[in-house]
């Protein structure tokens, strides 16, 4: 197999902002400012994916509430709030 090579580019930010980006990681695991940035970045473009995926699709959705009503757990006719399963409206 080939070892992938990394490759880096420079990205340009504030002086201020630097400034305070470096004391803010000071006595951290951070080595450098680029460490944390990348850091950072990451994180936001994790959480943005797992935003963006649905944990049921709606086909597993209307499963779940098939059962909870089939269980006494849900009202036909009555809306409920899917986070919450709180009631909504009749």
């Amino acid at each position: 197999m080939e070892k992938e090579s990394k490759n880096y580019t420079t990205i340009s930010i504030p002086t201020p902002l630097a400034k305070k980006i470096k004391e803010r990681i000071k006595g951290t695991g951070f080595t450098s400012l680029s460490s944390y940035v990348t850091y950072v970045l990451r994180e936001i473009i994790s959480s943005d994916k797992e935003e963006n995926e649905e944990a049921f699709t709606k086909e597993d959705e209307e499963k779940v509430r098939e059962r909870l009503r089939a269980l006494g757990y849900l009202e036909w006719g009555i809306k409920y709030d899917k986070t919450t399963w709180r009631r909504i409206s009749r």
